[in-house]
């Protein structure tokens, strides 16, 4: 390689020509067609002419020269036919050299213009031929038929490109698509639909993204109005629903298995032989006001110096058998989902609001532990039976905060509550005292927020009532050797008050400090509620982890054959990717509507407390709606952790997860 001497190499998918004014430690200084000055490598040369160029003809020239020569050799190129030549060089499968392929190209004497040219055609044309510096191989019959489809298919691509590109241009500014453009519009749609819902999961989000940066969208965000003016979603569309594929509707082989259960009717033989009829008791159920799956009722007994606590929950199992098609997708479907603005059902709503509900008058199969206590509520003895019941009365929450101080049997069960709480914090319980906040959302779009007591009579009453069941299920259940869902909690990383003397701040922060709870198929400690074995078998309705422990305990009873400690495991598995998806969707979705709610409240003054400091920022607590969010530092602002404040709402953005409040 000299001064001179005239070469191509590849930049940017395109061949250049060039000369080389320098050689240098194979590299190579050259002046490019397009008056650029460049340093490469010897390898990196796609050809090289034995033509040479006069350096001292001045740059100008040379520039023109090359250009020249350049524009010649892409004419000569125009004369190769590659697949002609394919056709009559595929059968040979060896690999040709560039002299020789360039003879087959060209029938006239042949110069290093005839040779770029042959080069650049087989750049351009990579269908036939594998392309390997100086020399070229056919390409088999089968591989070219898989080239060509794969170009073919990368032309409609860019077709769907720039047509769906043109499409979205005129849906963001609100025209209709030209029909022109998008024969499929429907196609484009789905194409973008799946991208903003799955961003980089999503099969087409290649596509997508070149969609988008030919219509000059850079946030995906921009796309949510655009779905809605279409009707693809609503305003408040839950999306969180769709990306995580949970089901709103019942398989229809599970809708029609329901429905024979109900045509087989809603009245009972009382078989007293199997079940323990307790239909005369006076039983209750305690819940809140939209509630209609009623799952669990209690009734209490005063014999004088001691009573008895009864806590009746649906026997589901009597219905509902093991791998029916309802058992099948409640099982799937792992829980019950409780939204601001939707319910999904763990069972389908003709059994969970009906012939499995405990309806007020009606009777039903139930599993009934009835609770023997002395004076001082200690536990004397207690039964689990299979029952018939029949529920009296159907209360809700403020219902039992009214008679809280005028009913003998609420304030009797109210006593046995604080009672069994209080042991269970000597035993080392960790009492969590944090307000519920309660989100309605009705069917016109109005959005109540409430703050909720949970340490009014009602609800502390069920709670702890509910808790005792639970423990001595567990105790139940571990006592005969049989395997369960048992929950286990170990000790907290810290505590930072005693028993329930904590404040909200304190409250707060002891949460952060709880450890996860555990799942076992044997009964383990449960530290935060102080219990030494723990279940949940009191909303069969609405967990599948209940319906499972209440099938165990039907085994105990006779009612069926119990699962084994594998089968137990397995579903414990099966069921924790499900039950993570339940809890984030009911997280996220009352999260939305309280910036929903918050939106409508720019400028208004907020309770907060401080929670902790970070870099730029605090982090304080809206105590209202129990929601955390930063507070910009001002230059002379210092506030510790536990401080009470005052902010004003600045900007919320539900769509967007996004609350900023500045210093009131």
């Amino acid at each position: 390689m000299e001064q001179g001497n005239i070469v191509e190499f590849i930049d940017h998918q395109k061949i250049l020509c060039a000369v080389v004014q320098e050689v240098r430690n194979q590299r190579l200084k050259l002046l490019t067609e397009n008056n650029r000055e460049v340093s490469l490598p010897l390898n990196r040369l796609s050809h090289k002419s034995r033509t040479v160029l006069d350096l001292s003809m001045g740059r100008i020239k040379m520039v023109d020269a090359l250009r020249e020569i350049a524009g010649f050799r892409k004419q000569l190129m125009q004369q190769i036919d590659i697949r002609e030549l394919w056709e009559v060089l595929n059968t040979e499968q060896e690999w040709i050299d560039l002299p020789t392929m360039t003879e087959f190209c060209f029938s006239n004497a042949v110069t290093s213009d005839h040779e770029s040219a042959v080069v650049r055609a087989f750049f351009q044309n990579r269908l036939y031929f594998k392309f390997d510096q100086n020399r070229f191989f056919p390409i088999s019959e089968e591989q070219v038929n898989r080239n060509i489809a794969q170009e073919q298919e990368a032309i409609r691509k860019a077709m769907r490109i720039e047509n769906f590109s043109a499409c979205l241009k005129d849906w963001l500014s609100c025209q209709p698509a030209n029909s022109e453009w998008a024969e499929d519009t429907s196609a484009c749609l789905s194409i973008l639909k799946s991208y903003y819902l799955f961003d980089k999961e999503s099969p087409s989000a290649d596509e997508a993204r070149e969609i988008l940066a030919k219509a000059g969208v850079d946030d995906t965000e921009a796309l949510f109005p655009l779905f809605v003016n279409l009707g693809i979603f609503t305003s408040n569309e839950n999306i969180e629903l769709i990306r995580q594929d949970i089901p709103q509707e019942f398989a229809p082989e599970t809708e029609a298995h329901a429905n024979k259960m109900i045509a087989a009717g809603t009245s009972f033989t009382l078989d007293v032989s199997a079940r323990k009829d307790l239909t005369d008791l006076p039983l209750m159920t305690v819940d809140g006001q939209s509630t209609l799956d009623y799952d669990d009722a209690i009734s209490f007994e005063d014999y004088g110096d001691a009573c008895c606590v009864g806590v009746h929950i649906v026997d589901v199992g009597y219905f509902v058998k093991k791998n029916d098609f309802v058992d099948q997708e409640a099982r799937l479907r792992a829980s019950s989902i409780y939204m601001p603005d939707k319910k999904i059902s763990m069972l389908p709503s003709c059994l969970a609001e009906g012939l499995c509900s405990l309806k007020a008058g009606e009777i039903r199969p139930a599993i009934s532990i009835l609770i023997r206590l002395d004076s001082a509520a200690n536990v004397l003895d207690y039964e689990v039976v299979p029952s018939w019941i029949r529920v009296q009365r159907q209360l809700t929450y403020y219902d039992v905060n009214m008679m809280a101080d005028s009913s003998h049997e609420i304030i009797r069960l109210c006593d046995i509550a604080a009672r069994f709480r209080q042991k269970r914090l000597g035993n080392g319980a960790v009492q969590i005292m944090l307000p519920d906040i309660n989100v309605w959302v009705n069917d016109n779009g109005d959005i109540t927020v409430n703050r909720i007591n949970r340490e009014s009579p009602g609800r502390m009453m069920v709670t702890e009532v509910m808790i005792l069941a639970n423990w001595l299920m567990a105790r139940f259940l571990s006592e005969r050797g049989t395997s369960a869902i048992f929950r286990a909690q170990p000790g907290p990383r810290d505590r930072l008050y005693k028993g329930s003397d904590g404040t909200l701040f304190q409250n707060y922060m002891q949460r952060r400090l709880l450890s996860r709870f555990m799942l076992f198929h044997q009964a383990e400690r449960h530290s935060g509620l102080g219990l030494d074995a723990y279940v949940t078998a009191t909303s069969p309705i609405r967990k599948y982890y209940d319906l499972v422990t209440q099938r165990q305990i039907r085994a105990i009873l006779g009612q069926e054959v119990p699962y084994s400690t594998d089968e137990i495991r397995q579903i414990i598995q099966q069921l924790q990717e499900p039950m993570q998806k339940v809890s984030r969707m009911q997280y996220q979705r009352t999260r939305y509507w309280i910036f929903k709610y918050l939106e409508s409240r720019i400028g208004q003054k907020e309770d907060a407390i401080v929670l902790g400091k970070r870099r730029n920022a605090y982090q304080v607590l809206l105590t209202e709606y129990m929601i955390e969010c930063d507070l910009a530092m001002g230059s002379k602002m210092e506030l510790k952790p536990e401080t009470q404040i005052q902010v004003t709402i600045q900007h919320v953005n539900a769509r967007k997860d996004v609350l900023s409040v500045f210093m009131s």
